[in-house]
């Protein structure tokens, strides 16, 4: 099982052990030592997001991995999904971004991506922890961080050429007549998403796209998608567009001011590639936290929904393995196979604008008829993530909630692969019963697990 890696990298309080300059050195070094192993003369490019801690860590980093015998290219502030393409571009031997995505300013963090794009393989990360581990143990003295000038400067081609990228995506999208609102949670897409949308034209409103190192996230972004949908309400737009720090999921507001999360995209998009004759096998691949209700409506439309484990590098593996052409997140990750190899939140709000220039309805209309089952989310800070099961008081919990919410609900209860909680989701048609049930599981966790 792996120690130092989660669902998506390798996430800490930054300064903090794995993310303490030791550690940090320490993953440089393995990196380089996996990469010399398949090639001679690695290169890896790293970005970042806008934390106060993202340059210190990329720094450690860096120093770490030309010690290991790799060169860095720095691509500066960048989107995660950026540096996915840019790495298989450019054909770099890996990706780094030092971000910890949704999480507070105070947390970092560092994901990996190989040659092809895509986000390492679970046991390739279980490698690289082996190698850390023996680093550090092998390691004698404290650890300073260098005073060289890391990383190296920025190649600022990087996001032009991205840019460039994302607008060949959708060559015929014109935003005229259409007021945009663009929510850039203060975190990567600042540096991005207002520079592309000057080439579409139309009327766009750029909000949280100051960063200062800590407001990331704050009160802002795709965390908080009301406050897109109240700026699309107070400026009277077309649409609102809402981001996480590093941009790799988006969410959306509608001209009536209504949140609408990833399953809604996977409805409108899927609908979309399926009326052209371009949804494989007429599949898209979901997770386990997606609505009952997005699956009736694709059903309703012919379209078959498969279920992965939460992640979305995980909704990529079943969709590798099916041919699925579509998948994704309720919170927003969606991968649109042959454009992306990771969710990209700029390439979404690209694709789901053109679906909606090209249909000439708007996304009320697109999504009107997705029905959704009452479903409450409940997070539960843990000290430790102890199998559920093996706890009585919560398995008892869960096996109440199960039985009496057979066939008339789900119940989802996994611990997060980024933070220290536990996520208890319920969904069902009788809403008080769902609420009973989730509290009742949250506080057996909370009693057995609690912090």
């Amino acid at each position: 099982m792996k120690k130092l890696f989660g669902t998506d990298g390798i996430r800490a309080v930054a300064g903090q052990p794995p993310l303490d300059h030791a550690t940090v050195h320490a993953i440089g070094l393995a990196v380089a030592h996996s990469l010399k192993a398949a090639t001679p003369n690695p290169r890896v490019l790293i970005g970042m997001d806008t934390r106060e801690s993202s340059e210190s860590i990329a720094a450690q980093l860096t120093a770490g991995l030309i010690a290991g015998g790799a060169a860095v290219e720095n691509a500066g502030v960048l989107t995660t999904p950026a540096v996915a393409h840019l790495t298989h571009a450019h054909q770099f031997a890996a990706g780094v971004v030092i971000s910890a995505s949704h999480n507070p300013w105070e947390d970092n963090g560092i994901k990996l991506f190989g040659p092809d794009g895509f986000k390492l393989p679970d046991s390739t990360e279980l490698a690289i922890e082996s190698e850390i581990f023996k680093q550090l143990a092998s390691s004698t003295t404290n650890y300073q961080l260098p005073t060289t000038n890391f990383p190296p400067p920025v190649n600022e081609g990087d996001r032009a050429e991205y840019i460039r990228f994302l607008l060949a995506a959708v060559p015929e999208l014109s935003l005229d007549n259409h007021r945009i609102i663009l929510d850039c949670a203060n975190g990567a897409a600042s540096a991005v998403a207002p520079q592309l949308f000057a080439h579409l034209g139309g009327t766009v409103v750029v909000t949280h796209a100051s960063p200062d190192g800590r407001n990331i996230n704050q009160g802002c972004g795709a965390l908080h998608p009301e406050v897109v949908a109240a700026e699309v309400l107070r400026h009277q737009a077309s649409i609102g567009i809402t981001f996480d720090g590093d941009a790799d999921r988006a969410l959306f507001a509608d001209e009536n001011g209504r949140v609408v999360n990833g399953d809604a995209i996977l409805l409108l998009a899927g609908r979309d590639l399926h009326a052209r004759g371009l949804l494989h096998d007429a599949t898209i691949v979901a997770t386990t936290m997606s609505n009952m209700g997005l699956e009736a409506a694709l059903n309703r439309s012919g379209i078959k929904m498969l279920r992965a484990p939460v992640g979305d590098k995980y909704v990529l593996e079943q969709m590798l393995s099916t041919g699925a052409t579509l998948g994704g997140e309720q919170s927003g990750h969606i991968i649109f196979s042959g454009r992306s190899t990771t969710g990209d939140g700029l390439l979404t709000a690209l694709l789901v604008l053109d679906i909606i220039h090209r249909s000439g309805r708007s996304l009320a209309e697109l999504t009107a008829d997705l029905k959704t089952f009452p479903q409450v989310i409940v997070n539960v800070k843990v000290r430790e993530k102890k199998p559920l099961l093996d706890i009585p008081a919560v398995a008892q919990s869960i096996a109440a909630a199960e039985q009496a919410l057979a066939g008339t609900g789900r119940v989802v209860i996994r611990y997060s692969g980024t933070e220290a909680l536990a996520r208890v989701m319920i969904e069902a048609e009788d809403h008080d019963a769902m609420t009973h049930h989730a509290t009742a599981i949250a506080n057996a966790i909370r009693t057995e697990l609690g912090v």
